[in-house]
């Protein structure tokens, strides 16, 4: 009898690992194609609508003279790019801070990492203004400068979940002012004040997007190779450490990850927000916990929410535009407030 318990039990344990499996599989596999027709809509929709017909020639180099082919070459697939590339960098750059932290209302943007990268971003804008290509790694600097400043405090000061949020407000506020001293100082600064504060897409080209997006892709990677390593270190240090893990080493992976993905968005796209806190969260009410698969669903929803927020700051009012970073805050407030009032999740906070 013990055997033929033994057995169903591994039967049933099977067939729900193949039914995981089988969900998973749907749920990338839905996003997936949900992607590809925001991307579409992306490139057919604007301040002039394109036909299919044009969009083909376009991408096949035909009627290079024609206005369409500008206008898609070298305004709808650079801005459709850098919608996916900032989405997908901003939404694993908080999956990495809220496992690695272990604080579920952990993001680039709560606990100073976009401040610290935008602080940096304005000062090479200031100083090197015809220096594109070292935007990219002054951004980095100053997310990991940040990001390390409030890891320092929190953990000086007893690094519970609700400290941790407070000294990335204080540091947050610190930067964001020296940020706005920088940009009145240097009105004449190859970004604009409102447009960097706020978080934009508007007029970013391919010479801007390729280092950026060269950074972007290779973190992603080495994240997803390291999944199971922030599995075991979303546990806590105590379990980490007994499961055999090089917490401090692993941790300090992770932080440098993180600010290689947010500050290469910030360098090109502003102060975008609330995408690498929410995203993590929707994608682990579909999937669950194990980071191996929110990593991709991560990638994916901030792409497409990315994306679909840029459409709508495109059309909305056209032929006027609304700054991405705008839609992206009335869309995720809500969400924000939702996890503030929840009672489950405010137990996690206190």
């Amino acid at each position: 009898m013990k055997a033929i318990d033994t057995l169903q039990k591994l039967s049933i344990r099977k067939s729900l690992i193949n039914n995981k499996k089988a969900y998973n599989f749907f749920v990338i596999s839905f996003l997936l194609t949900l992607l590809l027709v925001l991307i579409f809509i992306s490139i057919c929709v604007g301040s002039s609508n394109i036909e299919i017909s044009d969009i083909i020639k376009a991408i096949s180099n035909r009627c290079i003279s024609t206005s369409e082919y500008k206008i898609i070459n070298y305004v709808r697939i650079p801005r459709t790019l850098s919608a996916i590339i900032a989405g997908s960098g901003l939404a694993i750059s908080g999956l990495i801070l809220q496992s690695v932290l272990n604080n579920a209302l952990a993001s680039p943007t709560i606990i100073g990492v976009n401040s610290g990268a935008g602080l940096f971003t304005a000062l090479a804008t200031a100083f090197l203004p015809a220096n594109f290509s070292i935007m990219p790694l002054a951004a980095f600097l100053g997310a990991f400068l940040a990001t390390l400043a409030v890891y320092y405090l929190a953990k000086k000061t007893g690094a519970s979940r609700m400290t941790i949020i407070l000294a990335g407000v204080a540091v947050s506020s610190l930067i964001g002012a020296m940020t706005d001293t920088v940009l009145i100082l240097f009105p004449d600064t190859v970004i604009s004040r409102t447009s960097f504060i706020i978080g934009g897409l508007t007029g970013v080209t391919m010479n801007r997007l390729f280092m950026p997006g060269i950074i972007i892709f290779g973190s992603l990677i080495v994240t997803f190779i390291f999944g199971y390593d922030l599995n075991v270190l979303s546990l806590g240090d105590q379990t980490s450490k007994s499961l055999g893990l090089n917490v401090d080493k692993t941790r300090f992976l992770f932080i440098i990850l993180s600010s290689l993905l947010s500050g290469s968005v910030i360098s090109f796209a502003g102060l975008l927000g609330f995408i690498g806190l929410i995203v993590p969260h929707i994608s682990r009410l579909i999937v669950g916990y194990d980071n191996r698969i929110l990593i991709p669903t991560s990638v994916l929803i901030g792409s497409s929410f990315a994306l679909f927020c840029d459409i709508l700051a495109r059309t909305l009012f056209a032929p006027y535009e609304v700054p991405v970073g705008i839609i992206m805050s009335f869309l995720g407030s809500p969400f924000f407030i939702y996890l503030l009032l929840n009672k489950k999740r405010r137990l996690m906070y206190d």
